[in-house]
């Protein structure tokens, strides 16, 4: 007979489960309040410091009760809500951007993540999981690329809300800037005019959020341009996990924080194969051929987003902010240059790519 200090197992992930469910409507809700929307914020975002405020206050008085469940959203919901993202795609969105679109995005990926590490490991001497998420987050869709990156380095919570955090800082400046530099770029004291400043925006804005908020300030047709070349960007993410995966074995957890053990040469690393990337591709094949319903697929994309934000404030609850202030300034730094790069070597890269292919 159960005792009465006894309870389920399965009772605390139950908890932890409903309380990053309430956090993640409660921050939908606010998301869609329109000044938010304007100004970039979305659900995700908000998941996240609402997850970062009760995590630093009421949170530890529950989180033993609740960190199960907390760890089931911050994962198992994570990897499911990749997966469910490529109803957002479809290998159509390619056709819209065209092949210079498609190569720019390529490009802005590659030199930003490369510069990420360069940077981060070898410049600030960061962490490499540090550098490596900020570097995801910068390149390809922000705050979901910096999720998804998470299984595959096995990083730290604190690692991942400080790549996060970047993504909001910058992605937040960006959004007042691309409209002024909209506006600068056709004097002619500037010398540079971009083919298409919505593929500008779409290959080197953070968050799709971001993107739209920052394009929909031009015209609509700025807009519908940065979101599809956007859509195109986050499609390379399932590519990007591959490859990262294979490149970049994450330490054993034997190996983990243990500087002074000595040095295995002959040791094998453990490969993390990222499946639920593999998933996240047959999900747009799927959706490039068959396409479901408008009503179900809404539908997906609202569980889709309810799992993410209950990803992002699992997240949220588990990050102390002492760890952030520990992290010091150089996460942000990085972050810093590599929103220089967006900027200034986007615009070049778009305006030498987008002539030399369209």
């Amino acid at each position: 007979m159960r005792t009465a200090t006894q309870t389920s197992p399965l009772h605390p992930a139950l908890a932890g489960i409903v309380l990053s469910g309430a956090v993640a409507w409660v921050a939908m809700r606010l998301g869609d309040i329109a000044w938010l929307q304007n100004h970039g914020f979305s659900a995700l975002t908000v998941a996240i410091v609402l997850g970062i405020i009760l995590g630093n206050t009421v949170y530890a008085r529950m989180g033993a009760y609740c960190g199960e469940g907390v760890r089931f959203s911050k994962q198992t919901l994570l990897r499911a809500g990749i997966i469910l993202y490529g109803f957002r795609l479809t290998f159509q969105d390619i056709a819209h951007v065209g092949i210079s679109g498609v190569v720019i995005d390529a490009a802005m990926l590659l030199s930003t993540f490369g510069l990420a590490w360069l940077v981060g490991t070898r410049v600030l001497k960061l962490d490499r999981d540090a550098a490596l998420l900020i570097g995801a987050g910068s390149s390809i869709c922000g705050a979901a690329a910096v999720m998804a990156t998470e299984p595959v380095l096995r990083a730290r919570s604190e690692e991942v809300t400080v790549a996060v955090s970047t993504v909001v800082i910058f992605g937040s400046l960006a959004i007042f800037l691309y409209p002024l530099l909209y506006t600068l770029q056709a004097e002619p004291v500037w010398g540079l005019r971009l083919p298409d400043f919505g593929v500008y925006i779409g290959s080197t804005v953070h968050e799709v959020a971001q993107v739209l908020a920052a394009a929909r300030s031009i015209d609509q047709h700025t807009a519908d341009v940065a979101v599809i070349t956007k859509m195109v960007r986050v499609m390379m993410l399932a590519p990007f996990l591959l490859m990262l995966s294979m490149r970049v074995a994450p330490r054993s957890s034997g190996q983990q924080h243990q500087p002074h053990q000595p040095h295995q040469p002959h040791q094998q690393r453990k490969l993390s194969i990222p499946w639920f990337a593999f998933a996240f591709i047959g999900v747009v094949i799927f959706n490039s051929f068959f396409p479901l319903p408008a009503q179900v697929n809404q539908v997906l994309l609202q569980i889709d987003t309810l799992m993410l934000a209950m990803a992002m404030a699992a997240l949220g609850l588990s990050t102390h902010l002492s760890a952030l202030r520990s992290a010091g300034i150089k996460p942000m730094i990085l972050g810093a240059v590599l929103f220089a790069w967006l900027v200034i070597g986007g615009a070049l890269v778009n305006g030498a790519l987008g002539r030399l292919l369209a």
